[in-house]
């Protein structure tokens, strides 16, 4: 590597790209009886400092209550199952998702995330783009009551 005379060169092995395997997802984070959370990129795991990623496996029938994530933008990629979004006022538009789809939850949006399978587990990856785990709880009755099991991810603490 050259150097010049204002900067030290970068060690880019180190500072570089990541890899982080599938099987060495980091589960030390909070658990929710019915799920399954991991962490693959963050500040400690990848040196992020801007976003975050992570899986999330939710068991059947798992509900939120009405929620949103203030000024942080949320992508939830379908692996395996169904997924219903209800978002708005009154949580009142409704749209399905299943394997190989994309979700796009933009700041502020009241929304209730809902595994739409009573008997399929929902595979998911989540990436945000902060790592402050900002969720508020809104008081909306939800047009699907939460039951059985709570879908909470690692912002949803």
């Amino acid at each position: 590597m050259t150097q010049d005379h204002h900067h030290d060169p970068i060690d880019w092995r180190e500072h570089g790209v990541k890899v982080i395997p599938g099987n060495s997802l980091d589960p030390n984070t909070a658990q929710t009886p019915g799920m399954d959370r991991a962490t693959a990129i963050n500040h400690a795991r990848a040196g992020a400092e801007k976003i975050w990623a992570g899986t999330v496996t939710i068991h059947a029938n798992a509900k939120t209550g009405a929620h949103h994530h203030g000024d942080l933008e949320s992508i939830i990629y379908v692996v395996k199952g169904k997924a219903r979004m209800r978002w708005g006022d009154h949580l009142e538009f409704t749209a399905e998702a299943g394997p190989g789809d994309f979700i796009y939850v933009p700041p502020y949006v009241p929304h209730q995330e809902i595994n739409a399978s009573r008997d399929e587990t929902l595979e998911c990856v989540v990436v945000r783009s902060g790592q402050e785990p900002v969720v508020v709880n809104l008081d909306i009755e939800p047009v699907e009551k939460p039951e059985d099991v709570r879908w909470i991810d690692p912002i949803h603490r």
